[in-house]
């Protein structure tokens, strides 16, 4: 299970909305077949382990989350686990997914396989805490991005510090977005900074995260640099005034 937590974490930044997920298959305590769900909309883990192994049939799959039995963009994995001969199943967690929530492990067991349920849950939660909190409270996992001094300034008084952090500091954060869905930031910042809120200057293929925009007036200038990137913007506002923000891939 520790192996198929590291597996999964290969997906990190490009499978979300989906959780990450490893698998690993093994046959007489010896490991026949590895995956992970690597991208949105492509082959979930246990199809990618057992393309891995080949035959799996009376072997033991190792699983971070319970398999989905519902029809998605892909086939339900429980019946393809079925279908494969799988003897046995070790599931870290049961999906937060309402749509599944239990029964990918009732089609298992329904058709004789034996499961075990709860190793290394917490490491397989830590896996997915924006998934698992959006499915169980309707609400998204933050992250907070705050540079400051050791007098706990973000700034010089006069505003003429770009940086106060280091390249290596700025680096990290730019790998911790790419773990996200959203960025979000204030129209304060925007007019201040100019600021692009996307991934760059790493070494990864990443999905570009959302860009979000509290304007309760709508003070957005329209040559703003993020509306110009790719990658979708949301502004949200509270006044009705009109606005001249009307490129394709912002909603206001």
């Amino acid at each position: 299970m520790s192996r198929a937590i590291q597996l999964a974490w290969r997906g990190r930044y490009t499978c979300h909305p989906n959780p990450r997920v490893g698998c690993v298959i093994t046959r007489e305590g010896n490991i026949i077949g590895e995956g992970w769900h690597q991208v949105t909309g492509q082959a979930h883990a246990e199809v990618n382990a057992i393309n891995d192994a080949g035959d799996v049939t009376g072997s033991r799959i190792y699983l971070t989350l319970e398999p989905c039995s519902h029809q998605g963009r892909t086939p339900p994995c429980a019946d393809t686990l079925v279908k494969a001969g799988i003897a046995e199943a070790v599931i870290a967690m049961t999906d937060p997914n309402p749509r599944v929530a239990g029964s990918g492990i009732e089609k298992l067991e329904a058709a004789g396989i034996k499961t075990q349920l709860g190793l290394l849950e917490a490491e397989a939660r830590k896996l997915n805490r924006g998934f698992c909190k959006r499915m169980e409270q309707g609400l998204p996992f933050v992250t907070i991005k705050l540079a400051m001094s050791v007098d706990g300034r973000t700034a010089l008084a006069n505003g003429n510090s770009q940086w106060i952090s280091s390249a290596a500091s700025r680096k990290n954060v730019h790998q911790m977005r790419a773990q996200n869905g959203a960025i979000l930031t204030s129209v304060d910042t925007v007019i201040a900074d100019d600021p692009s809120l996307n991934v760059r200057d790493v070494d990864i293929e990443c999905k570009q995260p959302m860009r979000v925009i509290i304007d309760r007036q709508l003070k957005t200038p329209a040559n703003a640099r993020l509306l110009s990137l790719p990658g979708k913007t949301i502004i949200y506002t509270v006044t009705n005034k009109t606005h001249d923000l009307q490129a394709d891939n912002v909603d206001v």
